[in-house]
């Protein structure tokens, strides 16, 4: 492995970590969309820097990119709350305008500038190696290291410093304000964050693995976990692993890194989005097959409870008097009669103790609407097995 592909996956752990760590809050906060809106419209805030230093690489640029990025959320702001549109409608009017303005000044006054919009939309990881940052005739490594090495220090120090606050204001806005935090300083504070490390992220990966970035591997570990700290660990850990497996992809289908990242990201959120433990597709399913056997159950079993009649009990007339088919009637019959429920005697069917017992649970159950007591009933009957 040559020293050129270390740092391109170096360069692209550290974005990928510095991309991650703000996404959490903006998934949390329902504000993807706002990532794609801040990582096209700071494009007029570069092209106006770039005006005034004539530097491409001035921490200007990064400075007025960063302003552009808030005054975007601003102006969405304030659109979604005249009430007249809501803020999906208000960010695919603001990003767009915003974005056009950028592409017209380059076009108009900057032709002869190497400030390619291709390269601004997709980026190139491949090309960061060669942007060295020399210092009294010192090579100090890529530029882009260095840039979003400090981006990713400064967001994980402002992160340790303000979690208590980021997390209160994130899930309760009320509690916040009234503990005496400002839910409105740290919403521009994230704005400011996410802005300032899409700008850093600009130049090495482009603006569409900004946001698969922020927001992929954030969406991936919050269908596996509840937990706030694991998952801004988890987020990390998907979009390093994202960004090194992209690259080697990339490497040996001759294609876009960027692209491959991106691909990679994609496959292990499918791969969430189907098989997670709790809220997987196939997890869902399960589950609601599941309470549809639950149901049916209890209804069989009520059934059997509030009639004496030997006629209403037998097992040859079951699907008929409480409407089934016979394959479902007998489905739950053998379910029951496996969780020891039931007892069969020339065909007539008879609760047991324990379904006896169950059915009344379960009747309290519905009355009180207890919704983690059935869980614990089936815990203690036993129910369900195989």
């Amino acid at each position: 492995m040559t020293s050129s592909q270390i740092e391109i996956q170096l360069i692209a752990s550290i974005v990928a970590a510095a991309c991650a760590l703000p996404g959490v809050f903006l998934v949390l906060r329902k504000m993807s969309l706002i990532s794609d809106a801040i990582s096209h419209s700071i494009l007029p805030g570069i092209v106006i820097g770039f005006f005034i230093t004539h530097d491409l690489n001035s921490p200007i640029n990064i400075l007025l990119a960063a302003a552009t990025g808030i005054v975007t959320v601003v102006l969405v702001e304030f659109i979604q709350k005249t009430g007249l549109v809501k803020e999906d409608t208000a960010i695919g009017l603001v990003f767009p305008a915003m974005f056009s303005i950028g592409v017209i000044l380059i076009a108009l006054n900057a032709n002869d500038v190497h400030l390619d919009i291709d390269a601004v939309l997709v980026g190139e990881l491949a090309f960061t190696p060669f942007d060295r940052m020399i210092v009294s005739n010192i090579d100090l490594g890529p530029k882009a290291l260095w840039v979003m090495g400090s981006i990713l220090v400064v967001t994980i120090t402002l992160l340790i410093v303000f979690f208590k606050e980021l997390k209160i204001s994130t899930f309760d806005e009320g509690l916040a304000t009234a503990l005496g935090f400002s839910p409105v300083i740290l919403h521009y504070g994230l704005m400011s964050v996410a802005s300032v490390t899409t700008v850093g992220a600009f130049d090495a990966v482009g603006a569409i693995l900004v946001v698969a970035l922020m927001i992929a591997p954030a969406a991936t570990v919050y269908l596996l976990t509840d937990n706030l700290k694991k998952m801004l660990v988890g987020s990390v850990a998907v979009a390093v692993f994202s960004a090194i497996s992209g690259y080697w992809l990339a490497h040996i289908l001759d294609a876009s890194i960027a692209g491959a990242i991106t691909t990679v990201l994609g496959f292990i959120f499918l791969m969430a989005y189907l098989f997670a433990p709790t809220r997987g597709v196939l997890s869902v399913l399960y589950r609601k097959k599941q309470q549809r056997k639950e149901v049916m159950l209890l209804t069989f079993l009520l059934h059997i409870q509030n009639h004496e009649e030997e006629e209403e009990r037998h097992v040859n007339h079951l699907n008929g008097h409480i409407n089934w088919h016979e394959v479902r009637a007998q489905s739950v019959l053998e379910l029951a009669s496996k969780n020891n429920l039931i007892s069969i005697s020339k065909g007539v069917i008879t609760l047991t103790k324990k379904g006896f017992d169950f059915s009344q649970q379960a009747i309290q159950y519905i009355t009180d609407n207890e919704r983690s007591e059935i869980e614990n009933m089936k815990e203690e009957l036993f129910l369900f097995r195989g």
